[in-house]
Order: C-alpha cells, then structure tokens, then sequence
C-alpha cells in the first residue's frame, strides 16, 4: 500500500476511534481500531484507487481534523478575533458556547498527526461502519484496485462483526450519533459506490 495512503488511513482510524471510544479496557480498544481501520482502508481505497491518486494526496494534503474536531465537540467553533476564546468549559459556558474540550490522553501532547485526518475519509468509514449493507458492496467494488493487488486483505470484522466487535466499538456503530459525520460526504458516497455497478452494490444503493 502507497505510504502516502498508509499515513492519512492510520490519522483518520485514530481520530475516529478517539471521538467515538470504547468503554471497555485495552482489548476493546483494540477491537475498536480495527474495525475502524477496516472501515477507513476501504474508504481510501475507493476514494482514492490509484497509486497517482494516493500520490496527490500528499501534495494537495487530507485536509485535516479541524471540521470533524469541531462538529464533534471537541475543537471550539468559530469565533470573531475581537471575541475572547474560552480556555475552560466554564468560561465557555458562561460565554454560551457549545464547546467543551476533548480529555488528553496521557502521555498525548501532539497534535500534528491531524494534519493528516482525512475528513472525506473519515465520513466514507462512518457510512460503511453503520450501514452493513454499503460496507459489503464497498469492500466488493474496491477488491480488484491497484492497492488491493497481490494483498489477501481481509475486512470481516468491517462487513461481518461478531458479538465483540459490536461490544467493542457501540459508539462507532451508533447509526445517530455517527450521522453528523457519515453526513458530510454520503452523497459523494453513493455516487463513487454507484460507479461500481454489480449485484451487491445495486441492493446496497436500492435499501
């Protein structure tokens, strides 16, 4: 796999399982990653099929965590520069902003790995975790890309969770609470998934 999509998958799986996060221990968290990782491979692989597409990215840049930061709380939105930003979840509240920072964890003082989230990424993985059907016709149409060749790739824990995959990731298969961000780029989705046509992307798009 292109180092370029290697670097933007591994940021855009960790910001994923950062703002959705397990309430179990270290193996659920593992569990969690993989799925999310799963989800955010075949994401790039179908936005991005190419060894020159991959390529571009590093020059043209993901884009970043910025928006997903915001929209999930965990950055604080927007403000005048005149205005005086909230350094606390006090001070943010009383200046009735709906901002409250995100906990570090220990031992997290950089930052510079969100440079390379991918928010379009991000929005395709939160599409496939959530609706089986559309990671099943996902993974189909992206088996025979320039990334895929040569690799036996397995994606069951995507496509096929079993009780502790489900038990592991809650919040990253919650329909509602992943739709502000499966919404951002669904359309642009379905569109890409559509150009694939066969049998399991057709029922996909027709549910």
């Amino acid at each position: 796999m292109s180092a370029d999509l290697s670097s933007v998958i591994a940021a855009t799986a960790r910001w994923l399982v950062r703002a959705y996060p397990t309430a179990g221990g270290v193996f659920s968290a593992a569990l969690a990653e993989a799925q999310a990782r799963q989800a955010v491979t075949v994401a790039a692989w179908l936005r991005y099929p190419t060894e020159m597409d991959a390529a571009l990215v590093a020059v043209a840049g993901p884009g970043g965590a910025r928006r997903l930061d915001r929209i999930t709380g965990s950055e604080p939105p927007e403000i005048p520069e005149s205005a005086e930003v909230p350094e606390t979840p006090e001070s943010a509240e009383t200046a009735g902003l709906p901002w409250v920072p995100a906990p570090r964890e220990p031992g997290d003082e950089g930052d510079a790995w969100r440079t390379w989230v991918d928010e379009v990424l991000a929005s395709w993985a939160a599409c496939l975790l959530t609706e089986p059907g559309l990671a099943q016709a996902a993974v189909s149409a992206v088996a025979d890309c320039e990334h895929a060749r040569g690799l036996s790739v397995d994606f069951r824990r995507l496509t096929a969770p079993d009780a502790l995959d489900r038990q592991a990731a809650p919040l990253l298969r919650h329909p509602d609470l992943m739709a502000p961000i499966a919404e951002l780029h669904r359309a642009e989705f379905l569109r890409r998934l559509g150009s694939h046509r066969g049998p399991d992307t057709e029922a996909a798009l027709s549910d």
